[in-house]
């Protein structure tokens, strides 16, 4: 113990010794404590275990840091990420919702869960209020429900183009590639049993006959636990349909595979989740040629700009395991999470949900390539009506379903695998690196 003759310590200029030493280490304890408590926290939810949730997070990780080096947020504070895994379990979902919000107390969520999941911590956000935003869930019904409740949902942002969106690109492929090039008349739609699935399935088959001519067949569909496609195949071959159509985000590289090594003699395109990343040909062991699917901005085979490519080098230079490219998702949380705390800058913070939110609104990125407009990172006004589909989008990302595409990115590409392992964006035309193709064992 010091002697009360001893130097001491000093805590705000002031000199503590002897039997005061144990005060300043109190206050010392308690101002430590604040510095704390003051850090900006993260909450990120998802997968810790997928590629879709990895990609999320260290889109996050990678975000946070460059905002941490510059300097930080609100002042100086520093962001804390927390991660919570959610096993893309709906029961762990809510749970893992409930930590963040409850242990944790954090500031701000983003989100890499999937639709179904998504939907069971909903009601989670709506008690605790807590600004979120979500990256891979395109759910349609999520942004009904802003409509609907628009106080309810104040803290809800969604950065990925909705179903609706989503599925005028598919129709569009079909009416110029599938039936205007290839001729083909009718489908079959082979459809997993998940909210995903359930709502690309009515988008699709509601549009197809109408829109692009081409008529459905049959709707199969199957539990994403299913291991044994022969039957399924054998099936949409039955129904006479000229090609298949895949609506899958879960265990998707397993029926891909089967589909190949199976020489299925019908071009099967659609919505592959694992056909979006640039795993799927090593998950596939190189039985994925001839697939293509629809994918959000960037995917594989697509053109980056200086701002996407430098975000990719630095992932690539931080990560050595899978993903080895960020998913779509990886992208929309590393510009998302910096545009929730451009938001809080600009609303004093994050506890006034309703000014965050109002801020978030105003965020706009927009990165070119070669001097035309490439990605952009905006959202829909409350009250603005998309002009093809006639609805309002508000808390979604802003997307241009036309062509030139010069308002803002496409809601999606269609990629294709080819039977080399190598990709390509075949359409729309502006963002196309290559060709449409059958594969060998189709005639």
């Amino acid at each position: 113990m010091k002697s009360a003759t001893s130097p001491g310590i000093r805590f705000l200029g002031i000199r503590f010794s002897g039997t005061r030493f144990f005060t300043a280490a109190l206050l010392a304890a308690a101002f430590t404590a604040h510095q704390a408590a003051a850090d900006i926290k993260v909450g990120f939810i998802g997968s810790l275990s997928s590629d879709t949730g990895r990609s999320t997070l260290r889109g996050a990780e990678i975000a946070v840091d460059e905002l941490n080096a510059s300097g930080g947020v609100l002042g100086g504070q520093k962001i804390v990420l927390i991660p919570a895994d959610t096993g893309e379990d709906v029961t762990e979902g809510i749970k893992a919702y409930e930590y963040l919000a409850e242990s944790e107390e954090v500031d701000f969520i983003v989100s890499g869960s999937i639709d179904d999941v998504s939907l069971g911590w909903i009601p989670r956000m709506r008690e605790y209020r807590i600004p979120t935003l979500d990256t891979w869930t395109s759910y349609i019904g999520i942004i009904d429900m802003v409509i609907e409740d628009p106080e309810a949902m104040m803290p809800y942002f969604m950065n990925i183009a909705s179903d609706e969106a989503l599925a005028t690109l598919y129709i569009d492929f079909g009416k110029d590639v599938l039936k205007g090039q290839m001729g083909w008349n009718s489908v079959v739609i082979l459809a997993e049993d998940t909210a995903f699935g359930g709502a690309i399935t009515g988008l699709v088959t509601d549009a197809l006959a109408p829109e692009a001519g081409i008529e459905v067949k049959e709707i199969i569909k199957y539990d994403i636990a299913t291991v044994d496609f022969a039957p399924i195949f054998s099936k949409a071959q039955n129904s006479g349909a000229d090609f298949i159509y895949l609506v899958s985000s879960v265990n998707s590289q397993v029926v891909s595979s089967q589909y190949v090594k199976l020489q299925v003699p019908m071009a099967m395109t659609g919505v592959n989740v694992s056909a979006m990343g640039a795993d799927y040909w090593e998950d596939t062991g190189g039985a994925g040629g001839g697939m293509s699917t629809l994918s959000p901005v960037p995917s594989v085979g697509f053109k980056l700009d200086p701002v996407s490519q430098a975000f990719v080098d630095t992932y690539r230079a931080r990560y050595k395991d899978r993903p080895v490219m960020p998913h779509f998702n990886g992208f929309n949380a590393y510009h998302g999470v910096k545009q929730a705390m451009a938001a809080a800058e600009a609303a004093g913070g994050f506890d006034d949900v309703d000014a965050w939110a109002s801020n978030m609104k105003q965020q706009d990125l927009v990165l070119e390539l070669d001097g035309q407009l490439w990605l952009r990172y905006g959202f829909w006004g409350d009250d603005e009506v998309e002009p093809r589909t006639g609805r309002k989008y508000p808390h979604n990302i802003r997307f241009d379903i036309t062509e030139p595409y010069d308002e803002a990115s496409p809601s999606m590409v269609v990629i294709q695998w080819y039977e080399d392992g190598t990709t390509a964006v075949i359409y729309p035309k502006k963002y196309a690196t290559g060709e449409f193709a059958l594969p060998s064992w189709v005639k």
